[in-house]
């Protein structure tokens, strides 16, 4: 079974919101370089200052009336289905369905799930068990909690998301199970630290797992968190891009650097790009490293000298 993909390449930019102004220069930003959407990161408790990303992509949807809007990725075994429904289907009809619900569980900070009071190593069996739920509350159907997860009566949402059927859901990781359960159960992948050869392999266990589970998909949606780092050379690009992500993860992320990002002058970023577009992707999500200062010259940068490159 292949998946069925979109036949565009799509580009895109996951960025924070610190203010209302700052939600404003981003709307403004990336309708004027021509990017095609923004995604938001959530976490509960993190290190940094994060703010919550449906309310600040509800934000995002008020000052622009192209972008397309998603997270990448949201804990949704931190939240309760129902609760998580509402305020989905609320952004997804404040947007006129510009909305990309992309989910994942996290994990890498114990605190979050100790705190919402979610034992971790549940968070897989949950975010299964909250699928289902979720895709029918959304639809504004009569929906029934009865795992032990989440039991609740009956109870019908209204209204319903803007979308048909509800936004796509697409699900983050890379663990065998992970890309099991995309197959049974997500509308699409958002991948991140895979390598291109990863990221085909992935989408082949994806359809071997929707297909034994019979489903038939109408289109699958297919994104990639990336790293990228546009400079004079390779190496001044790895130096930026290692000693920003070694800060970020508390490692030293330098051979990582070397394996998960698009690194160097505008034609080796874009070669990059195309090695993931050929493995299958068409919704590529950049993530800038370095220096903070440099986070808007290098979305510029990309979308004058790489996104040209990329046909």
């Amino acid at each position: 079974m292949d998946l069925p993909l979109d036949g565009t390449l799509r580009v895109g930019f996951i960025t924070g919101f610190g203010s209302l102004e700052g939600v404003r220069q981003t709307a403004a930003r990336a309708e004027r370089l021509g990017y095609d959407s923004v995604w938001a990161g959530d976490h509960v408790a993190f290190p940094l200052p994060i703010l919550d990303p449906l309310m600040g992509l509800a934000q995002l949807a008020a000052m622009s009336q192209r972008l397309l809007l998603g997270t990448a990725v949201y804990l949704l075994p931190l939240r309760h289905p129902v609760l998580a429904a509402k305020q989905v289907a609320t952004l997804d009809n404040l947007s006129d369905g510009r909305f990309v619900f992309g989910v994942g569980v996290g994990g890498e900070f114990p605190i979050e799930y100790a705190a919402c009071g979610v034992p971790r190593e549940e968070r897989g069996a949950r975010l299964s068990a909250a699928l289902p739920l979720l895709r029918s509350l959304l639809r504004g159907e009569p929906t029934k909690g009865d795992d032990r997860f989440y039991p609740f009566p009956e109870v019908q949402l209204a209204p319903a998301a803007r979308s048909p059927g509800g936004p796509p859901i697409w699900c983050g990781g890379r663990s065998p199970a992970a890309l099991r359960r995309m197959g049974r159960l997500a509308d699409g992948w958002v991948s991140y630290v895979v390598t291109p050869e990863r990221y085909r392999e992935g989408l082949e266990t994806i359809a071997a797992a929707a297909e034994e589970a019979g489903r038939r998909i109408e289109r699958f949606g297919t994104g990639h968190l990336l790293f990228v780092r546009i400079d004079d050379s390779y190496e001044q690009a790895l130096d930026a891009a290692a000693t920003h992500l070694s800060q970020r993860y508390a490692m030293d992320f330098r051979e990582p650097a070397k394996r998960y990002t698009a690194l160097g002058r505008p034609a080796d970023v874009a070669e990059r790009v195309d090695a993931y577009r050929r493995a299958g992707l068409r919704h590529v999500i950049l993530d800038t490293v370095g220096p903070l200062e440099d986070h808007v010259c290098q979305l510029e940068r990309f979308a004058s000298e790489v996104r040209p490159l990329l046909g």
